[in-house]
């Protein structure tokens, strides 16, 4: 960006160098030779291009003094000028394809990533949230110039998500998830359809308008099937209904940029680092602060506050429930994630 920055400078006093010396060439014409505006401009191209057309009219000796020091002037200036515009252009396109191959080996050294598709609003909002748990993604876009405002702090992908190429350009062979945000649900259709092809492990989130959309999207390969306006509209409802209890619980998410207040744990994680065989022997209320609010059976069921004497199973999850400093202590305590 340095560099950029640098070789665009020179660009401009390149430029202003050009138009110094035509200002210089068609004042200097308008009042040695008393050319009219007209005149004194074709005189000050004719002679800074050296295209050998004739004059307008005789030239005396200092007028053609004059002319002499413009044509040498307007050498150097336009021999300068175009190779300082050249350096520009090469260098541009040769650090574009640099970032290029940077962004590619970062994205090639991942894997269990998370491939975003579009980078509109909900798009916006699942990045944010997967940033918040440190979770590694990649966001495929089309829009240029949405990249060139965010492609310092993302990986991206340009590119339509319809296609495979640019699907397995994301990784999606390595890939562990995928959301489909695009704003059309026949987008998101073909995108469901195409990445369940390539990877049948993939665990598809996708977001639809219609209710009709949502069989159709299941049916393609995706495992949920997010309405955002439904959700909207019922979580204002309930802000109005029960409006503590909705905060409380939208400030158990995610508070601040990086912290978090709820996780995600598999029994594996502790199994690896503790004797455990049910929730009393993790004892993660004296380990770490933390309190287990709910626990997800190897078949999916879910039991909310469970009895501190539950058995563990393989393959079960427990969810999480402390302050940011206490979630921050659960993960480095048992190396999570």
């Amino acid at each position: 960006m340095i560099m950029i920055q640098l070789f665009r400078s020179k660009v401009y006093i390149a430029l202003a160098l050009m138009l110094g010396v035509l200002s210089l060439g068609v004042f200097g014409y308008r009042y040695l030779s008393d050319l009219t505006w007209v005149d004194a401009l074709y005189m000050t191209i004719i002679t800074v291009t050296t295209v050998g057309f004739s004059e307008v009219g005789p030239m005396d000796t200092q007028e053609k003094i004059f002319t002499v020091v413009l044509i040498v002037l307007s050498v150097f200036i336009f021999a300068f000028a175009i190779s300082v515009i050249t350096e520009y252009i090469l260098s541009r396109s040769s650090l574009q394809e640099l970032k290029r191959k940077k962004v590619k080996n970062k994205i090639d050294s991942l894997s269990g990533h998370v491939i975003v598709c579009g980078f509109g609003r909900n798009g916006m909002q699942a990045v944010e949230r997967l940033r918040a748990y440190e979770k590694p993604f990649v966001v495929i876009e089309k829009d240029r110039e949405v990249i060139e405002k965010y492609e310092e702090e993302l990986l991206f992908v340009e590119g339509d998500a319809n296609e495979d190429e640019i699907l397995l350009a994301a990784g999606l062979d390595r890939a562990q998830h995928l959301i489909t945000a695009l704003p059309d649900d026949a987008a998101n259709l073909f995108v469901v359809l195409s990445a369940r092809q390539l990877n049948k492990d993939l665990f598809i989130v996708t977001r639809a308008s219609l209710v009709t959309s949502q069989k159709k999207l299941l049916l393609a390969g995706a495992d949920k099937v997010i309405m955002p306006d439904k959700i909207g509209g019922d979580h204002m409802a309930s802000l109005i209904v029960m409006p503590d209890l909705i905060t409380f619980m939208d400030k158990l998410g995610v508070e601040g940029e990086h912290t978090t207040n709820l996780e995600e744990v598999a029994i594996e994680d502790f199994k690896d680092q503790v004797e455990c065989n049910s929730l009393r022997d993790l004892d993660l209320r004296k380990r770490t602060g933390c309190t287990i609010i709910g626990y997800i059976e190897p078949d999916g069921n879910y039991i909310i506050n469970p009895e501190a004497d539950l058995q563990l199973q393989p393959k079960s999850k427990v969810i999480v429930l402390g302050r940011p400093e206490q979630i921050r202590k659960l993960n480095e305590m048992f190396r999570i994630g």
